[in-house]
């Protein structure tokens, strides 16, 4: 095992001087275009005790508004009322997001501390389908940069040959309700749960 940072770092070759340098404290043009770009995000929190957790946000590109060089507003939408994103952030400010453009192999990581606004001027902008979001997630900006291709080359994430049939696995309605009963799944109430989450990802996105 891996006792000490120093240990580990001895594994490695010596930080490419490019690798630190591309780190920004604001956004620039590029990081601008690239989350302009962007249809999806993954942001990580932690609570007060350092657990972590990992959240996706997706909507059309661009879907999270750039308030300035130094601020950022991802648009809350309907989900399960879990609430895991917004109340780690209201417990621990830090967060860190990472950015996807499909076709894109480079991603754009972001850094910074985050806080939760309802702020209906704010948030007016990020109107979808006639409806605004409640609650957004404003994150202060302290680094972002590009993170190279290499781990999406490796997964070929956008190659249609290595697109997964969904029927290798039962829905998702169906493997929550298997996780969740001791006793077994009943079909019918399976076969309603999932006509139930087909209803939602219809009506229920916005």
């Amino acid at each position: 095992m891996i006792g000490s940072e120093e240990e580990l770092r001895s594994r490695f070759g010596e930080v490419h001087p490019l690798a630190i340098a591309k780190a920004r404290p604001a956004l620039d043009r590029y990081s601008r275009q690239f989350i302009g770009l962007s249809p999806f995000l993954v942001i990580s929190t932690a609570d007060a005790q350092g657990r972590a957790d990992l959240s996706p946000r997706g909507d059309p590109p661009g879907f999270v508004r750039i308030v300035d060089d130094r601020t950022i507003l991802i648009p809350d939408r309907p989900g399960n009322n879990r609430l895991d994103t917004m109340a780690n952030i209201m417990a621990n400010p830090n967060v860190g997001c990472l950015f996807f453009v499909p076709g894109f192999e480079d991603t754009l990581r972001l850094n910074g501390k985050a806080s939760i606004t309802d702020d209906a001027e704010l948030l007016r902008p990020c109107t979808v389908n006639g409806k605004p979001p409640r609650l957004g997630i404003l994150v202060g900006v302290e680094e972002v940069f590009l993170h190279c291709a290499k781990a999406l080359k490796r997964s070929k994430l956008w190659e249609p040959d290595y697109r997964q049939d969904r029927r290798q696995m039962p829905s998702i309605a169906r493997i929550i309700m298997e996780q969740a009963c001791d006793t077994g799944v009943d079909e019918r109430e399976a076969a309603r749960a999932d006509a139930e989450v087909e209803v939602d990802y219809r009506t229920g996105l916005y």
